[in-house]
């Protein structure tokens, strides 16, 4: 009887212990939950903007390929109104896959709703977000489906929020008081902002400028996608709320992060 009562007695205990640790996975969850949410309906700016004439039906973003416009807007005194990179994700759900395309910012090309040629960074700041999609959809013969504007001054935030990334540097360079050695290396936010940034010493110019800012764009997601970043999602969701505009809504993005 004694045998049976201490069997019941663990039981019980375990029963509890394992109701505590559910209901406590189930309340972080949902904090989780609710702070993504608030930081989504934060970023969520729609355009005026009609869905792309190279598009015969709606994109589903569960199973369709679709593309997004990624501005980095710099917004340094002197820098306003110029959207400072330009890259286009190419998205495909069904194979997991995300493709990346560097703009130069310096190309010349027509600006669609200007009647003229200039420089395609400058779309931007005649018209906005509209005119920037509209005018790389016309220069790479696409349809561009979303965008994503990007406060590259901010930035640094958000890289902060994952606890910095790690790149793969092929130049050895120096900007203002930071020294980027070649090789593998760590950077905090203000760190990967100068990194990002620097052109005039690489011999690559502005190509070699949209080589690292693809680095850390992608290191920021392996950073943000990893588990360690689960105990500081508030700081995460909070840097992207404040330096992020787009207009996916909040469905279309759990349906993008579910893939």
């Amino acid at each position: 009887m004694k045998t049976q009562k201490k069997k019941r007695k663990w039981v019980k205990i375990t029963l509890i212990t394992l109701l505590v640790l559910f209901l406590s996975f189930g309340i972080y969850s949902y904090s989780i939950y609710k702070s993504f949410k608030t930081a989504v309906d934060t970023m969520h700016q729609p355009i005026e903007r009609k869905q792309s004439d190279k598009r015969q039906e709606p994109v589903e973003v569960k199973k369709d390929p679709f593309t997004v416009l990624m501005l980095g807007v710099d917004e340094r005194q002197g820098d306003k109104g110029r959207s400072d990179s330009m890259i286009v994700l190419a998205v495909n759900p069904q194979k997991q896959s995300v493709k990346m395309l560097s703009i130069p910012r310096d190309t010349r090309t027509e600006i669609v709703g200007k009647g003229k040629e200039d420089k395609i960074n400058h779309a931007y700041a005649f018209g906005g977000v509209p005119m920037a999609m509209d005018t790389v959809e016309n220069f790479l013969d696409i349809p561009i489906d979303y965008y994503i504007q990007i406060n590259m001054e901010g930035f640094k935030d958000i890289v902060d929020a994952v606890g910095g990334v790690t790149v793969q540097n092929d130049l050895d360079f120096t900007v203002g008081q930071y020294h980027f050695a070649k090789g593998k290396i760590t950077l905090n936010g203000d760190e990967a902002l100068s990194y990002s940034r620097m052109r005039h010493e690489d011999p690559r110019g502005d190509f070699g400028r949209q080589e690292r800012q693809r680095q850390i764009i992608q290191a920021v997601i392996k950073e943000g996608a990893s588990l360690s970043t689960l105990t500081n999602f508030s700081d995460i969701f909070s840097a992207l709320g404040k330096n992020v505009k787009t207009n996916l809504t909040f469905d279309q993005m759990a349906a993008i992060q579910k893939n």
